[in-house]
């Protein structure tokens, strides 16, 4: 199209970085994929190192740039989204001190819970310090130490000569930005995980002094906030040259991947729904109100679009439980990735998951591997299948498991209904898990909710990332995002399995009660 604009947006996700070079329309013209490795050390520690993540973004820039889809000088801006609640510690150089503690990491969860207790205490917080923290900031730092207030405690107290020599604690997204234009910079999303923000006046997000005393974190080593639509500057000559762009191309302070993939879905206005359904999952929309649900771990926190909160929850494995199933019980070498074209196993799943009845003859998979968030809040829990016999083959295996991640968003998504007032459907599904139509058909019959299933769902966190700087640029609007979102498929709920999976949902419920103290006493 003549006069069109574009915009190289990076998402920078758990498993490393997808770049694309998108239309200010959210047409994506051309994108890469760059994996980084994640370090798992001893006591829930779990890293990832920061000078990988910019040698990715540089390898997968480069090999997008190198397509020649449209002349460099029409690349108007660079948007970065990424993963948060992953602290990096910096110096006043910009340099990282140590890797990036990573949002699994749950070594601070003593550090957490020391800062938000006192004598009196409800449902394990000191009660003075819980009405301050949710009369603030809308939630309270949870005691699984996956936090960034976690993270950066631990820091304090394991690693004091880092502490001490840190200039900024920055989210990825954030350093990336530093890399990207010298600027140090955060956005009132980015730091919801710290919970030191007062979040009350939706337009003017502030560091608070009565939360960073609480905490013992001083407000120097935090960085100055901005909003996701400010541009940050130009990018650096330096960077410019690494990248293949121009110095004339800006650069724009973005938002985390879980508000990239609410623009990219197209549910951006006040509480249209969307899924997504990656390594890990959630389920949210836009709302007008600040709100905590305490007992479920949920909150309304600031997003990335000026004047909304948005319903904050996460469920740690959706899509990683197919990993675990491929690495653990399926490999290389099995005779079921013969068929599988150009070796995708994800393909067979599915395949196998549409061979194997409804209900998965009564076989139950938890997808709890590392412990759970939303809408329990339990760092011990531990998944498995249950009810297994000696006719459950792998076509059944892998349908539990399927059905299994779908049971934990039916129990998060009664949860997410009674704290927006509002019935969610229709939901617009996304992420790798939502190119499966076996997938999407099982969430909708779990659920009993429309499931509408967004065209290239695996890339809507870049379509986001492009889109909100299309809107920062004046390029776009809100409104013409939500319009411009195509949907490949829509699926309706199965009345047929609705008595099955009303029944099976209520006994995986059953299962965490039963699971639950077993596991604090094998995982403590």
């Amino acid at each position: 199209m003549p006069n069109e604009k574009y915009i190289l947006a990076i998402d920078l996700g758990s498993s490393g970085p997808k770049v694309g070079l998108v239309s200010a329309r959210g047409e994506i013209l051309a994108s890469e994929f760059e994996r980084v490795e994640t370090l798992f050390l001893p006591n829930g520690g779990i890293e990832q190192r920061p000078e990988d993540w910019w040698q990715a973004i540089l390898r997968a820039t480069r090999r997008v740039i190198g397509q020649n889809p449209v002349p460099v000088e029409d690349i108007l801006a660079v948007n970065c989204a990424s993963l948060y609640s992953t602290t990096l510690a910096v110096g006043r150089d910009g340099h990282p001190l140590m890797n990036a503690i990573f949002w699994m990491d749950t070594r601070g969860a003593p550090y957490a819970q020391a800062v938000t207790s006192s004598l009196l205490k409800i449902q394990g917080y000191g009660a003075g310090k819980l009405l301050t923290w949710l009369r603030l900031t809308g939630g309270v730092p949870t005691h699984s130490g996956k936090d960034s207030i976690a993270h950066i405690l631990f820091i304090k107290h394991e690693l004091p000569e880092i502490y001490r020599q840190t200039y900024k604690f920055l989210e990825p997204k954030d350093y990336i930005n530093m890399r990207l234009t010298g600027q140090v910079a955060a956005t009132y999303d980015s730091v919801n995980l710290h919970w030191l923000t007062d979040n009350r006046d939706i337009y003017n997000i502030l560091w608070d002094n009565r939360l960073l005393g609480m905490a013992g974190i001083q407000r120097e080593k935090l960085p100055d906030l901005r909003r996701t639509l400010d541009v940050l500057g130009p990018l650096r000559a330096q960077a410019a040259r690494e990248l293949g762009l121009s110095e004339k191309t800006l650069v724009v302070a973005g938002c985390t991947d879980a508000q990239s993939s609410a623009i990219g879905s197209g549910a951006v206005s006040d509480y249209q729904a969307h899924l997504y359904l990656g390594t890990s999952s959630w389920l949210s929309c836009p709302v007008p109100f600040k709100k905590t649900d305490l007992l479920h771990s949920m909150a309304s926190l600031p997003s990335a679009i000026p004047g909304k909160y948005y319903i904050a929850n996460e469920q740690e494995c959706a899509g990683a439980c197919l990993n675990f199933l491929r690495d653990n019980l399926f490999c290389a070498a099995d005779e079921l990735w013969t068929g599988a074209p150009a070796g995708n196993i994800y393909e067979v799943f599915d395949r196998m998951a549409e061979q194997a009845p409804a209900g998965s003859q009564g076989v139950i998979f938890t997808p709890w591997l590392v412990g759970e968030r939303t809408p329990i809040e339990d760092a011990l829990i531990r998944g498995g299948f249950f009810n297994l016999s000696l006719k459950t083959d792998r076509r059944v295996l892998v349908r539990a498991v399927f059905e299994g991640v779908a049971y934990n968003a039916r129990w998060l998504l009664e949860c997410v209904e009674r704290f927006a007032g509002q019935r969610m459907s229709p939901i617009n599904m996304i992420g790798g898990g939502a190119q499966s139509d076996i997938w999407c058909q099982i969430h909708a019959d779990v659920l009993n909710r429309t499931i509408r299933q967004v065209k290239d769902p695996i890339r809507a966190d870049l379509r986001g990332a492009a889109s909100l700087a299309a809107v920062a640029l004046d390029l776009t609007t809100f409104d013409e995002i939500a319009a411009r979102i195509q949907i490949a498929n829509t699926f309706q709920a199965n009345p047929a399995n609705r008595r099955i999976y009303d029944q099976i949902f209520k006994e995986f419920v059953n299962l965490y009660q039963a699971y639950r103290p077993i596991c604090a006493r094998l995982n403590s």
